[in-house]
């Protein structure tokens, strides 16, 4: 005997198949919309226009610079430079004039690696091979050194064997910057040996460190610049891992950029709400949401291409000055 074809039997068959079908077309439809994303290009960031002033810093005569780390202006609006040949450091006047050099022979200045100015016109140094984080006040008297001088090092700067230091919790491993907080603490990028951050008190105790090596939210993977905005957020160039981060000044990760290219450098114009990366080759300018609202540079080693910017300032947003470390060049770049 027969089963009618309108059974109950039949019929949960049929919505079970319908179901079925319904599931498999929807996983289709998502694998394809996933592919079709995937396979769209990114925009890319509109390019802006630059100028890079010819000859702008008149280095005298003699004065030969080695890789460019560092660049600083003070409250005078004086340009300082930082490289690592026998002239470690020079000063200008705005209109790129020489005025006077710093540190020739001096041990301070071995393997230097950042300097900034804080609000009180205090300049800070940062030495890679030393270890040390060296503050110096408006005379450029010594008046505070964090870290420890190690009369070992060079072996160990040579090779960056660095995936096994264990340096004591207030000495650094190769730090890379530092920034001053509206808070008066020191915030330091101990970097590419310890990659975390190390904050310390106006008077030079370390209060807390956060961060490891790593890819995740809160790492690093040589945490190369540090810049800490008015209201208090610290924004960290995590190099190796092609982003920004952003954290609290307690060390609380509040949001990472990705990048398509390393960040090198950081720099904030006074009063204003977007950023400045250098990177290789290129300088993003970004907004502080972390939109990249545009671009420029063209990868080289001769006048009017940049290499790995090592450090930025930028007094506003239409006048920066680069340190291009591995062609020994100092630019001043003017936007539009």
């Amino acid at each position: 005997m027969e089963i009618p074809a309108n059974t109950d039997i039949e019929i949960q068959r049929r919505e079970r198949c319908d179901v079925m079908r319904r599931l498999a077309l929807l996983v289709l439809f998502f694998i394809g919309t996933s592919l079709s994303a995937q396979e769209m290009p990114k925009a890319k960031p509109p390019q802006l226009p630059f100028q890079v002033v010819d000859n702008f810093f008149k280095i005298p005569k003699g004065m030969f610079m080695a890789e460019a780390v560092g660049v600083a202006i003070n409250s005078k609006g004086h340009i300082f430079i930082l490289n690592r040949g026998n002239y470690p450091l020079l000063e200008f006047d705005q209109e790129g004039s020489f005025l006077t050099s710093y540190g020739e022979g001096s041990p301070v200045f071995h393997v230097p690696h950042s300097i900034r100015f804080d609000s009180e016109d205090n300049l800070w140094l940062v030495g890679a091979a030393d270890n040390m984080v060296v503050k110096f006040d408006r005379t450029l008297r010594v008046i505070q050194a964090l870290g420890r001088r190690s009369s070992d090092l060079g072996w160990v700067y040579m090779t960056h064997g660095i995936e096994r230091a264990i340096p004591p919790p207030a000495d650094f491993y190769q730090p890379t910057d530092t920034a001053i907080g509206p808070d008066g603490n020191t915030y330091v990028t101990d970097g590419y040996g310890n990659s975390r951050v190390a904050k310390f008190t106006k008077e030079g105790n370390l209060i807390k460190y956060w961060g490891d090596r790593g890819t995740r939210p809160g790492q690093f993977s040589t945490p190369h610049n540090i810049i800490i905005d008015k209201n208090s957020n610290v924004y960290v160039a995590d190099r190796a891992n092609n982003r920004v981060q952003v954290f609290d000044t307690d060390g609380n990760f509040k949001k990472e950029w990705d990048l398509d290219g390393p960040p090198w450098s950081l720099c904030m114009p006074p009063g204003s709400q977007v950023m400045f990366i250098g990177s290789v080759g290129r300088v993003y300018k970004m907004d502080l949401n972390g939109n990249i609202l545009g671009e420029f540079g063209k990868l080289g080693r001769l006048p009017g291409y940049f290499d790995s910017i090592h450090a930025m300032a930028c007094p506003d947003e239409k006048t920066l000055y680069l340190a291009e470390e591995f062609s020994f060049c100092f630019d001043k770049v003017i936007l539009p």
